[in-house]
C-alpha cells in the first residue's frame, strides 16, 4: 500500500514539469511512466523527495545536454567508430527466453585506448538510448507485454592489475547510468573470472546496497550451462560457447558472431540508424565535427569509495605479486637457474 501511495504522489509531482521536461520524459519512459517512475524510487529506496530530486536532475541533464538528439549525432568517420567498438566491448548477442536483451561486456579486455574520453562516453549513452527507445519497445511489440530491463553479461577475460588506468572513465560511465538510466538491468552476470576480480569482489561486495548485491551472479567458468537455463545457445555471447574459449576480443569465427564487432548485426543496425536519424536531423545552427560533448556527472560518494576501493586493491595485489617475484628472484636455486640460463 505505502509503494502505491509514492507511486501516486510522484505521479502527481511529475504533472508540474513543464513542456520540455515532459518532452524528453516521454523519450524516456516510451509510453511507461509509471515504470520509469517505479525505477528512480527503486534507485532512492522509495523516499518520494529524494527520487523526485533524482529524476528532475535526470531531466534536466537531458535538456541541457541534447540527449534527445544523440541518436542523430554518428561518430564519424567510420574507421573511428570501429576503434571504439574495438576498445570499448560491449555489443547485444541475443534475448533471454523471457524477451530480454542479452547485452555482452567485455570488461576485461575493454582498453578505452583509441580514443578521447567523450567518445567513449557518447558511445555508451547511444547504446542506452538505442535499448530503451529502440530494442525494447521492439522485444516488447514481439512477446506482447512491457519488457522495460535487460540482462548483463561481463566478461572478465583478461583482466589485469593494469585495470587500474580504466577506473576513472569506468567511474564516469557506471555514474551516468546510476543518475540517469537506474534500474535498467534485470541481472548481471559475471564469467571468466581470473582471481584479480575474485579478489577485488570480496572486498566491493559488503560496500554494494543489497538492491544491487542480489543483482550480481558470479558464474563459474564460462558460465554456458547455467546461461542455458535462461536462454538460447545462440543468444551466448560468443566468450560463453565454450569452457576456455580463451578470448572475449575473438571468437573462431570473428565478425558476425563476435557481438562486439562493428561487422555484428546489431551495431551495423544501430550504426546504420544513427546515421540515418542525422540525414533526417537539421541542427538549428552549424555543428562542428567532433565528439558529441556530454557533461561529465559528480561521481556518486558511494561509487568514489567503490573506486577507491577497488584502486587500493588493485595496488595492494601489485605489490604483492611484485614482493613475491622478488623472493623467488633472491632465491639462490633460482639465481643459479637464471645464471645458468
Amino acid at each position: 500500500m505505502a509503494f502505491q501511495e509514492a507511486i501516486k504522489h510522484f505521479t502527481a509531482l511529475m504533472d508540474e514539469v513543464n513542456e520540455q521536461q515532459r518532452a524528453t520524459f516521454q523519450n524516456m519512459h516510451q509510453g511507461y511512466p509509471s515504470d520509469a517512475i517505479v525505477r528512480f524510487l527503486k534507485a532512492r529506496e522509495w523516499n518520494v523527495p529524494k527520487a523526485h530530486k533524482m529524476l528532475m536532475d535526470c531531466l534536466n541533464w537531458r535538456l541541457q545536454n541534447e540527449i534527445d538528439n544523440i541518436l542523430s549525432k554518428p561518430i564519424v568517420p567510420v574507421d573511428l567508430y570501429r576503434a571504439v567498438r574495438d576498445s570499448q566491448l560491449v555489443g547485444v548477442s541475443g534475448y533471454s527466453k523471457e524477451g530480454l536483451p542479452v547485452f555482452a561486456i567485455g570488461a576485461g579486455q575493454s582498453s578505452f585506448d583509441k580514443a578521447s574520453v567523450h567518445y567513449y562516453v557518447q558511445s555508451h549513452i547511444q547504446i542506452n538510448e538505442y535499448r530503451d527507445r529502440i530494442v525494447l519497445p521492439a522485444a516488447a511489440k514481439k512477446h506482447g507485454r512491457h519488457i522495460g530491463t535487460c540482462i548483463k553479461i561481463l566478461d572478465m577475460t583478461g583482466l589485469k592489475l593494469s585495470a587500474l588506468s580504466q577506473i576513472k572513465l569506468m567511474t564516469i560511465i557506471s555514474t551516468i547510468d546510476d543518475l540517469n538510466y537506474p534500474e535498467k538491468t534485470d541481472t548481471y552476470y559475471i564469467v571468466n573470472a581470473p582471481y584479480v576480480f575474485s579478489s577485488c569482489w570480496k572486498v566491493v561486495k559488503p560496500l554494494l546496497q543489497e538492491r544491487t548485491r542480489k543483482k550480481v551472479q558470479v558464474l563459474q567458468g564460462c558460465g554456458r550451462d547455467e546461461l542455458l537455463k535462461i536462454m538460447d545457445y545462440s543468444s551466448l555471447p560468443h566468450f560463453c560457447r565454450r569452457e576456455g574459449s580463451g578470448s572475449s576480443r575473438y571468437s573462431s569465427s570473428p565478425g558476425s558472431d563476435n557481438c562486439f564487432s562493428l561487422d555484428h548485426p546489431f551495431h551495423q543496425q544501430l550504426y546504420n540508424y544513427i546515421k540515418q536519424q542525422a540525414r533526417g536531423h537539421i541542427p538549428p545552427q552549424p555543428t562542428k565535427q567532433g565528439s558529441f560533448h556530454v557533461s561529465l556527472p559528480d561521481p556518486d560518494p558511494e561509487g568514489v569509495k567503490i573506486a577507491e576501493t577497488i584502486e587500493s586493491q588493485l595496488i595492494k595485489l601489485e605489490d604483492q605479486k611484485t614482493s613475491e617475484n622478488t623472493s623467488k628472484l633472491s632465491h639462490p636455486m633460482n639465481s643459479l637457474k637464471i645464471y645458468s640460463e
